[in-house]
């Protein structure tokens, strides 16, 4: 049986594990880094319902193939590689690295061990293999020291892309369209710069709000930047339909007509439905002109490709294994990484954990552990992956439900429009209709040209406010606006903003207007309307007919806004006087909260 040849490296570093513990297991990263080649991963689906992941690459002219198993790993302990080849001079490969916490920081172990498949692979193994794995395996631990220490931004240090002289003057010419827009707020030349100097794994898919982390810009400025930076030619948009399992981006479109209802993840060989508020993000990579990007990964699935996913282990049939580790309290999830049932869990601050009980039917939360000590059970007569992953996955993710209530989006995406006939699921939206009390006098009394000019006036006042409070305008009805947001507190700041700035407005414009508001927040469908996106269904009806029980300078909000942890602290001090009527339409009492903001 041939020889398996093994070494194994250690570094110290000053800092505690959880800090050093993104940058080591984020194997994607380190992997680009040590200048591994890119890899095509094909998934084959298996009679028994688990998926076999079989890879193609190359290193210089040695033509590789390899079956590549699921990594293993516990957040903050320890991660394992494993690789049998079909083609080339290895046959096996594995690594596995695991941290000790010592005073002062920790340390880290990487052990390699790899099995040749013929002469070619005895020599590689016996000359320089060893020495280049060290090398690299130091190399790249001292800069993840220095980024630990704070000393540079990112990890890892690779050779930034250089484009050729036209290409940088193409460039240049983009970012100066950029800055001329009302929505670049110069951020376009150091959003050029970090593309071309970052990673190529960071730019395949670029999220807006992990930018605005590194930019140190706000969320809002950030995305309308990239939005913009679409309309300039710096970036590409996409629109990701991630899989509710592995949180994988199994299928992208790049316009959301072109999305389906429907997607399949063969990874977790399952079906799963649209949800605009959950699963469909907008995402952004760059334009050819800025950068290339090539196809291929340099690691599929190690511990930082899903972030949210704390502990995934292989569990032999009838096998019961304790590890160490620790979770933080909050809400988990028990699964495994094939498809299948799953149990949702409640971890308290006691440190206790559930056991993983794996059947064949059946994942369950079983009798809790010391703290300390992850169990899991599997019952099951064939080899399972246990999960436990986070269930608050999505606070990176710009939903399409949040980035269609974007002003920018609604300004420099036009065009973006579902199917016709088509109806998104928005499970959360907040509508502000306003309308002129009055109007109709207004027109009597001066005429329709200079009434006509303050409704315009009053429109771009509205606008402003929306979007400084992260809003969008919808759309315009006679001289009503219907206005998006994301937060129900946005919606609620935006109304207290207008209604407070009327007198100064009235007094710029030498107009006599008055504003009635209404707001409410819950679930309706997204559809296309007179060629644009807008919203459908009784949540939207009942937004409208909350505008009509204002008064002149008055909100009135629903009783779901009024109870919102967010608006509640806007509302509360002043002093929202409960009401109660059946609405137009409506065929039951509906509560409401009237408000008087004054100046």
């Amino acid at each position: 049986m041939p020889r398996t040849f093994t070494r194994k490296f250690s570094y110290r570093f000053a800092h505690p594990v959880a800090t050093v513990w993104p940058a080591l297991a984020d194997t994607a990263r380190f992997n680009e880094a040590a200048g591994f080649p890119k890899h095509r991963i094909e998934e084959r689906p298996q009679a028994d319902g688990s998926i076999r992941l079989f890879a193609k690459g190359r290193i210089g002219r040695v033509e590789l193939a390899w079956e590549e198993f699921p990594v293993e790993w516990v957040w903050g302990q320890w991660f394992w590689h494993w690789r049998e080849f079909s083609k080339g001079p290895i046959r096996t490969l594995g690594a596995m690295v695991t941290f000790d916490s010592v005073a002062g920081g920790c340390v880290c172990h990487y052990e390699i061990g790899a099995t040749p498949a013929n002469g070619l692979g005895h020599l590689v193994l016996r000359t320089g293999f060893f020495r280049r794995a060290e090398r690299d395996f130091l190399r790249l631990c001292d800069q993840v020291a220095e980024w630990a220490k704070g000393v540079t931004p990112e990890p890892y240090s690779v050779p930034a892309h250089v484009p050729s002289a036209v290409d940088r003057q193409r460039i240049d010419a983009m970012i100066a369209d950029m800055d001329r827009s009302d929505y670049g707020h110069g951020l376009g030349a150091r959003l050029v710069e970090w593309v071309l100097s970052a990673q190529e794994v960071d730019v395949v898919r670029i999220r807006p709000l992990q930018m605005a982390r590194r930019l140190s810009a706000g969320r809002r400025e950030t995305v309308e930047a990239m939005l913009q930076a679409v309309r300039s030619g710096l970036l590409q948009q996409r629109w990701d339909l991630l899989c509710p399992r592995c949180r994988g981006a199994k299928l992208s479109v790049d316009s959301m007509e072109r999305l389906p209802d429907r997607a399949h993840c063969s990874a977790c060989n399952v079906d799963y439905d649209r949800d605009f508020g959950r699963n469909v993000e907008l995402s952004f990579t760059p334009a050819p002109a800025l950068r290339p990007v090539y196809d291929g990964e340099y690691c599929l699935g190690g511990p930082m490709t899903t972030p949210h996913v704390l502990v995934q282990v292989r569990l032999e049939p009838g096998a019961e294994r304790d590890w160490p580790g620790r979770l933080p309290a909050g809400p988990f999830r028990y699964r495994t990484l094939d498809a299948g049932p799953w149990a949702e869990v409640m971890l308290d601050t006691d440190g206790s954990v559930p056991t993983l009980e794996i059947d064949a039917e059946s994942v369950d939360a079983g009798a809790p552990v010391p703290p300390g000590t992850l169990r899991f059970v599997n019952r099951d007569i064939r080899s399972r992956i246990g999960v436990i992953e986070r269930r608050d996955w999505a606070a990176d993710a710009l939903t399409a439900q949040a980035v269609t209530t974007y002003q920018a989006f609604r300004d420099l995406c036009g065009g973006e429009r579902l199917r016709p006939g088509d109806g998104a699921a928005i499970s959360q939206v907040t509508l502000m209709f306003t309308d002129l009390r009055a109007s109709s006098a207004l027109y009597r009394r001066i005429g329709d040209a200079p009434a006509f000019g303050q409704v315009r006036e009053h429109f771009i006042y509205l606008a402003r406010q929306v979007r400084r409070h992260d809003g969008a305008v919808v759309k315009t009805m006679g001289d009503a606006v219907l206005a998006a947001f994301a937060d129900p507190a946005d919606a609620v700041a935006a109304a207290l903003g207008i209604q407070r700035g009327m007198a100064g407005f009235n007094s710029r414009t030498g107009a006599d207007l008055s504003l009635k508001i209404g707001i409410h927040a819950g679930s309706c469908l997204a559809v296309t309307l007179n060629g644009r996106l807008d919203y459908f269904g009784h949540m939207v009806n009942l937004a409208a007919r909350l505008q009509n029980q204002a008064d002149s300078g008055e909100i009135v909000v629903s009783d779901r806004v009024r109870s919102d942890p967010g608006a509640a602290p806007l509302l509360d001090p002043l002093s929202p006087e409960r009401g109660a009527a059946v609405l137009h339409g409506m065929t039951e009492p509906e509560v409401f909260w009237r408000i008087r903001p004054g100046d």
